[in-house]
């Protein structure tokens, strides 16, 4: 008995779709982790500066009140020396553009994602691309040791590159791999993931940097798990159900029964690029994907900063709160998505109006949090504070 006969014997145990939408929640989970980590990091990266006298209004007075280890300057300005690794003096500004590097390369790698995912295979896309997410971050401290700033930067759009095309690849992976009925189930498990990780960063972030941990250990932690997953999926998961080798016969006979549209039989038509162009529903889409992503990623890369910087909080606090918008969103796609397949069931309203209904709805609520509740002002691009 052959070990590769015993291991598919095994695995088929499992439907090996439950092992592609199992690992892909680990996939973006992971992804999410390494993409939020600096804005925790950097809150413990740089020198902070302070002002001997608070100016009310502006930020919270810091609770650990005038630490002693300072020096102070003509500008009446105080600046805490820090022990352990070393700190950098970088000017918001610089740092809002250090926070918003990664999406340089995201944006490069995201748009041709799904193209590369049809040439090279889903399997490849994604783990090849968060093969190169993990080593970058692993190499980040050493990145910023070497270059400071311009390294830093450098290393996070090469992370943003090998993060770009995996959303994309893992449509085409659902497409063919899961039959329409069960996709809602698997894309709500896999895209999930976003939040988990979302969740999962901060906090973890947080207990490794509090008491003066590290923040090099942080990159480590993240990108060596991210490194772990990859030997996993290499050996686990496959581009389609025809090319699996351990996948069971009554698994493969029902997937290329139920997968019509996946690719498994035919080629894909040619995209009709200028079709898309002069399509007005898809500048909508695209206008309403714009205003979700301008404040979720904001939330994403300044929330923490803000936490710290601005209210004070301490770094264990910081990574809590920030977990916390995530818990709930996790919590609610579940409970609106269950509404509004109830709704649809019910004919109170068609899918469509469903998805204008609750598009609009959620996107008033989110942009109703960056209305100006106090004097504080956040300057959301480049995610700089002034």
């Amino acid at each position: 008995m052959t070990y590769s006969y015993v291991f598919k014997v095994e695995t088929m145990i499992i439907p090996q779709r439950y092992v592609l939408g199992i690992m892909g929640l680990f996939a973006l989970g992971n992804s999410f982790t390494m993409r939020v980590c600096l804005s925790m990091t950097i809150t413990q990266m740089v020198l902070h500066a302070e002002t001997s006298e608070h100016i009310i209004g502006e930020t919270c007075p810091d609770p650990n009140g005038v630490i002693s280890n300072t020096t102070e300057d003509e500008n009446n300005t105080v600046s805490v020396i820090f022990t352990g690794r070393d700190r950098y003096d970088w000017d918001e500004a610089t740092q809002g553009f250090l926070l918003s590097a990664f999406y340089y390369g995201y944006v490069a790698t995201h748009l041709p994602g799904g193209l590369l995912a049809e040439k090279f295979g889903g399997k490849w896309t994604v783990g090849l691309g968060l093969l190169l997410t993990s080593v970058a971050t692993v190499l980040t401290p050493w990145a910023v040791s070497v270059g400071g700033a311009v390294g830093l930067f450098i290393i996070r759009v090469i992370e943003g590159c090998g993060e770009g095309p995996v959303t994309p690849a893992f449509v085409l992976l659902l497409a063919r791999w899961v039959p329409p009925a069960e996709r809602s189930r698997f894309g709500a498990m896999i895209f999930g993931g976003a939040q988990v990780g979302n969740i999962i960063g901060p906090y973890i972030s947080g207990l490794l940097l509090a008491d003066g941990g590290d923040w090099a250990n942080v990159f480590y932690v993240f990108g060596g798990l991210g490194i772990i997953w990859f030997i996993f999926w290499v050996v686990l998961c496959y581009s389609t159900p025809n090319s699996h080798p351990f996948i069971s016969d009554e698994e493969k006979d029902f997937l290329n029964k139920n997968i019509t549209a996946s690719g498994l039989h035919k080629k894909l038509d040619p995209v009709p690029f200028k079709a898309l162009l002069r399509s007005a529903p898809l500048w909508v889409l695209i206008m309403a994907a714009i205003g979700h992503d301008w404040g979720y990623f904001t939330m994403i890369t300044d929330l923490p900063k803000y936490f710290s910087d601005v209210l004070k909080f301490n770094i264990k606090e910081t990574g809590l709160m920030s977990a916390l918008p995530y818990i709930a969103m996790y919590i609610f796609t579940f409970i609106f998505a269950g509404l509004c397949d109830l709704f649809v069931k019910k004919k109170w309203h068609s899918i469509g109006t469903g998805r204008k209904i609750y598009t609009t709805r959620l996107r008033f609520r989110q942009s109703s949090l960056f209305w100006p509740r106090t004097p504080a002002a956040i300057d959301f691009g480049p995610s700089g504070y002034s």
